[in-house]
């Protein structure tokens, strides 16, 4: 057998390391594919599903926006976000929402509910008085926009009673429905009566 040149044995070199080369490149990105695979959930949060990043790291928690708010839904936040984080992550409140009736400082808890009320004057006259008349003492009361006060003229409710509604709205953000203050303790089943008699969501 004829012996190769050194020219030819200089190019044979190059072609092995060449197809080295190309073969270390093709298992590289081979690598890089799976890891984006096995990734990926975390990657596509720092776009738009911040559920998969937040499901991956295993913390979180899942909360309902409704009411007045520009995307009502479901939203999974970061543990030990407030009520205000809820409402911003759901669009921010519309023109026709109260952001002042609920307790925007307050923490979320997991499976809560966040209810942003109408403005007592949106969309109507909405129970609220309308100028040169006299307010009328059995119109409906706004659970959402209640104060003490209204809620101390509904019969079995006293100042601590209506000041313990206040804050147990406050402290779940808003409520969806008068039958919630049922957990409340002191309110039996007559109170709750004469509650949803003057009492709107």
């Amino acid at each position: 057998m004829a012996q190769l040149s050194r020219a030819q044995l200089l190019v044979y070199g190059a072609i092995a390391v060449a197809v080295l080369l190309l073969g270390a490149r093709w298992l590289g990105s081979g690598a890089a594919d799976g890891g984006d695979q096995a990734f990926g959930a975390v990657r596509s949060g720092t776009g738009g599903s911040s559920v998969e990043v937040e499901q991956d790291e295993g913390g979180g928690l899942v909360v309902h926006v409704a009411g007045e708010v520009r995307s009502p839904g479901v939203y999974r936040l970061a543990a030990g976000s407030r009520v205000t984080d809820a409402v911003e992550r759901a669009g921010g409140v519309t023109a026709r929402g109260s952001p002042d009736a609920i307790n925007l400082a307050a923490t979320l808890a997991d499976g809560q509910q966040v209810v942003v009320p109408a403005a007592p004057d949106a969309g109507g006259t909405g129970g609220a008085a309308v100028p040169g008349a006299t307010p009328d003492p059995d119109a409906p009361i706004s659970l959402g926009t209640a104060t003490v006060e209204q809620l101390d003229t509904i019969e079995g409710i006293g100042p601590v009673t209506a000041a313990d509604i206040i804050e147990f709205r406050d402290e779940h953000g808003g409520l969806s429905s008068i039958d919630e203050l049922d957990e409340l303790s002191g309110i039996g089943p007559a109170t709750m009566e004469a509650l949803r008699a003057r009492l709107q969501p």
